[in-house]
Order: C-alpha cells, then structure tokens, then sequence
C-alpha cells in the first residue's frame, strides 16, 4: 500500500484547484541533480498552471523539505530488492485514484513506471532522461537497452538534459528524433553567484592566508571518483614552485567512499592541505570559497554542481563525459581531461592555481555562458510546453 509522507496531508486528487496532474515519478527523493531539478520545476511551476505530486518507488528524503508547496503530495510505495511484482499493481492503483493528466518518469529506475501508467485511461507520458545509468555509464548494456526499446512505444515524449543523451536515444534507443526534447537544467542565478569569501568553520588555520583554494562539489561515490582528484592535488602540491602557498582542496559531499578517500589522503600525507566536509546545507557559500572548480567524474548526464560553479564565476577542471563538454569549452571557461587521467589534471589544475589572471578571465568566460544559456525560468518554460502539448494532443482527439 502507498504511503502519504508526515507533513503532506493534502491529497492531490482533493485539491481545489483544477489545474491538470503530473504524477513525477522517480526512484527516491534524495539528495542529488535530478531530484534537484525536480523540486526546481515544481516550485516555479503557477500553481494554477499544473499541479505535481511526486511518487518514491523506494523512499522519500532530504530534498522533500525543499517543496514549497504544501499541496505537493509526496508518496513512497517502499520497493522490495530485487523483482517487486506487486509494486506494478500499488503504482496502478494510486494513478487510478490520483487521476493524472500526466505521468512523468524519470532515469531508468523509473522506466518500468510507464507500464501500469500505459493501462490508465487518457493519461499521457514523459520519460526524463537524466543519465544513462551508473552501472552502465556508456549506454552499452544489452538487457538495459532491450528494456528501453521495449517500452520505447509507451513513452509519448522523451526529455532529455543534454544533446549528448539526446543523440544516444535516437542512435541507441532506437527513438524517433521528434518524440526528443532536449531541455538544459538550469541554476538559480539569485542563489548561485560570485562574492566574497564567507566566514565558514572550516578546520583552525586551513583558510588562512593567501592560499588558492581546489574546490569540488558532489557525493562520495565511485561514480564521482574523487580519488583521481585527490592523486591530481598531490601532484600539483609536489610540482609547484617554493615560492607559491601551497594551495587547499575542499571537497564538500559525504558518501559511501569517504573512509577510503580519507585514507588515501593520508597515504599521500597531504591531510593538512585537504578538508573534506562532510553533508553541507550551504553550497553557495562553500563555492565562494573556491578559486577554481574540478569535476572527476566517469559519468555525468548535465551536472548541476558545474553549472553552480559557472554561475558563481569559477574556472572549470573536469572530465569529458556525458554533457559536460555542452558546458565547459577546452580553453576558454576551463579545461576538458580524460577520466582517470590525474596527471592532465594536476597539469591543469597546476596553471590556473599559478595565474590569477587566467582564473579571472575564464571565470568570467562561466560566468557569461551561465547567463546567456542556463536559467530555470527557462527551462520550466521548456518543461511546460512539453507537458502542453501532449495536453493538446488529447484534446483534440
């Protein structure tokens, strides 16, 4: 049986308003880009425009407090390990009772969604597409591409979040290029924006001085690998010349590889150059605190936390892959480096700890891209007339 989360008593199938439903239905409401995007199109969504609930297959979590709507139900149907049959007939049931003019899944883990939405009379779908899936990061697995071609015929829009997915949909999937939009996420450029260095609690002395500060932003997950940032750090601390603080690292996440990052650190025995932070609630002003921001993963779909960089006016170091190069041009707001590749990094991580002019000049370089492309009025814009027309379509039938 479905579970209405504490908090969130007002049923969307009760609302006054009669503003059509999207059911956003996704893996769990943690922390992370997508379920950021999420709660972004929701808030800015007018309330007398569509209506939202959010269904967890597995659980709800910390970015449920970020709805500012109170009329957002937010439910989590508690998914079983492994093969979960009985959840197809609990999803059925709750979109039978909800009534939604749309039902919106979103990455892979959701994709399976789309079948007891298939069986709900009128309701039109949207499958978001916010990377590929992190055990397959290239989109190669045979048994996950046979499942997206199988429901391929039920989805009625794709959204995708870069170009990059876009085209792998269509070359892969096998998608209709004009059943695919390609919708950027965007940043809150009120929240995310250049200033001065705040007062935070980092550790005693670690911020003192004219130190440049390495910063990057993101889970502790091996998807994320960090340890070839921290390799890449090492290198720059042993490469630079005497007469140049040695800068820090701060790396703001907390996650599964902590331990084994904190160890590595050791290892190196650069534990007094480094802070790794933990969970923080203040990004904005963690990345004011940066110089100049590093990227290491080995996927992304479009990454959120480089697009918060851009906006606050830094540099970028990071890894091509995925949407990443729609983001960071080689040269001009940063540098693009293969994955694993810890020398190149710290090659480039090294030029711009050493030139403060070339700091400037390609975070302004972010700073202008962010603005000219990247704002989530938008792309709520973007997901709104998606959801329009479909709306239109069944209109007129």
């Amino acid at each position: 049986m479905a579970h209405l989360n504490v908090g969130r008593l007002i049923s969307p199938e009760n609302t006054k308003c009669d503003a059509p439903l999207v059911a956003h239905i996704i893996h769990e409401l943690g922390t992370g880009g997508l379920e950021n995007g999420l709660i972004n199109i929701i808030n800015r969504t007018p309330m007398d425009r569509y209506r939202h609930a959010i269904i967890c297959l597995t659980k709800t979590g910390t970015f449920e407090s970020r709805l500012i709507n109170p009329d957002v139900a937010v439910y989590s149907l508690h998914r079983q390990n492994g093969q979960d049959f009985s959840l197809y007939w609990k999803l059925w049931k709750l979109l039978y009772r909800m009534k939604p003019a749309i039902v919106h899944t979103r990455n892979l883990s959701a994709l399976e969604a789309q079948l007891p939405a298939f069986f709900q009379r009128g309701v039109k779908t949207v499958h978001g597409v916010h990377g590929r899936d992190i055990f397959d990061l290239e989109g190669k697995n045979r048994k996950y591409n046979l499942m997206r071609r199988m429901i391929r015929p039920l989805v009625g829009r794709y959204i995708s979040v870069s170009r990059d997915l876009r085209e792998w949909l269509i070359s892969t999937v096998g998608v209709p290029p004009e059943k695919v939009v390609q919708i950027y996420n965007g940043v809150d450029q009120t929240l995310f924006m250049p200033g001065t260095k705040p007062f935070t609690a980092a550790p005693a002395g670690f911020l003192a001085g004219e130190h440049v500060v390495v910063g990057s932003v993101g889970r502790l997950a091996e998807v994320k690998d960090h340890a070839t940032l921290i390799n890449a750090f090492a290198l720059v601390l042993s490469t630079l010349p005497q007469d140049i603080p040695h800068p820090r690292l701060i790396i703001a996440g907390d996650g599964p590889m902590r331990n084994r990052l904190e160890q590595l650190i050791g290892r190196l025995g650069i534990g007094d150059y480094v802070w790794i932070t933990g969970e923080r609630s203040d990004i904005p002003d963690i990345l004011r605190l940066f110089d100049l921001f590093v990227l290491p993963s080995l996927g992304e779909g479009i990454s959120n936390t480089i697009l918060e960089a851009m906006a606050t006016g830094l540099p970028i170091v990071a890894t091509k892959v995925g949407g990443t190069p729609e983001l960071v041009e080689h040269e001009s707001n940063g540098y693009l480096v293969a994955t694993g590749d810890s020398d190149q990094m710290g090659c480039y991580i090294s030029q711009l700890v050493r030139s403060k002019e070339l700091r400037r000049i390609m975070g302004q370089e972010s700073l202008e891209r962010v603005r000219n492309r990247f704002d989530w009025n938008c792309t709520v814009d973007g997901y709104l007339a998606v959801y329009d027309e479909l709306l239109k379509q069944r209109s007129d039938r």
